[in-house]
């Protein structure tokens, strides 16, 4: 008499998005079952609405090798944005590299400080340390009368930059320079924007790993108090900015005050800024002592 072979019973959507998270959550992964929600879409090719459609469908085969890499990756800490090599951003969807910065929601707290300022008919923008270009790729499209000009110290990431401007259709009217800060800029803004590194030289070994080691260093590190890119910028605006122009940088938790001082030092005042939702000063406006921000 033949033995029966038990019946393969195949994996459900839904038993996989449990899998994962259980996966994720002994990895003390950040937001487990979002990551494995997401990385489980990325697998399907589905969306969100897709992936709810279709829990009670069995895995292609395909999906769940595809699906086993991707938890792999995320439970050595790698961010979901990297394995998938895109991130969100202010409702628009970015390219990123191993050479560019993640894109962080806290971020976006430059952005409405920007699309808050007076309207101008016409609006130069100048992104200092550009990586990804989020910054400056969504000011565009948000102002279509804009001109801009991106500048990075790495070359790889000006390519991101430029990846993401031509994805938006504002490549057009974006320059891009490789160089450090000023150097390579010639011209008057009526807006600058940077998010310069912040993190203290001594801290950048302590990070998440998820940051650690999948963020450039040359976008972390703010040497040994974490503010020397800030005077570098702050001392060559005035060179640089309209005298009705704004400046917006992103400042790291607990460095507001110090940020206005450095600035404050070269003849701005601090006109505006927004805190992020852990409820940290995130956003500074500056202008040229005398003036406001609208």
């Amino acid at each position: 008499m033949t033995e029966a072979v038990p019946e393969v019973v195949a994996e459900t959507v839904a038993g996989a998005l449990a899998r994962g998270r259980a996966t994720l959550i002994a990895a003390d992964a950040i937001d487990a079952a979002l990551d494995a929600r997401l990385l489980l879409q990325a697998a399907l090719g589905v969306d969100h609405a897709g992936l709810v459609a279709g829990m009670t469908d069995a895995m292609p085969a395909g999906a769940t090798a595809l699906y086993g890499r991707y938890l792999a990756r995320r439970r050595a800490r790698e961010p979901v944005s990297k394995i998938l090599g895109t991130r969100d951003f202010h409702g628009r969807r970015f390219r990123v590299t191993a050479d560019v910065l993640d894109p962080r929601p806290d971020t976006e707290t430059l952005i409405e400080l920007a699309l808050g300022l007076e309207a101008l008919p016409h609006r130069r923008v100048l992104d200092l340390g550009s990586g990804s270009g989020a910054l400056i790729c969504t000011l565009l499209a948000e102002w279509p009368l804009a001109a801009g000009t991106a500048v990075d110290l790495s070359p790889a990431a000006l390519a991101v930059t430029g990846a993401n401007a031509a994805a938006l259709g504002v490549a057009g009217r974006l320059m891009l320079l490789h160089g450090s800060w000023f150097a390579p800029v010639t011209g008057l803004f009526d807006l600058i924007i940077s998010n310069p590194p912040y993190i203290p030289a001594a801290e950048i070994a302590g990070l998440e790993p998820d940051v650690r080691d999948h963020d450039p260093w040359l976008a972390l590190d703010g040497g040994d108090d974490g503010l020397s890119c800030y005077r570098l910028i702050a001392v060559g605006a005035g060179a640089h900015l309209l005298p009705a122009g704004h400046i917006i940088v992103e400042a790291g938790a607990g460095q507001a005050t110090d940020i206005q001082a450095i600035f404050e030092r070269e003849g701005f005042a601090l006109a505006s800024q927004r805190r992020d939702l852990g409820g940290h000063v995130r956003a500074l406006c500056f202008v040229h002592a005398g003036r406001g921000c609208a």
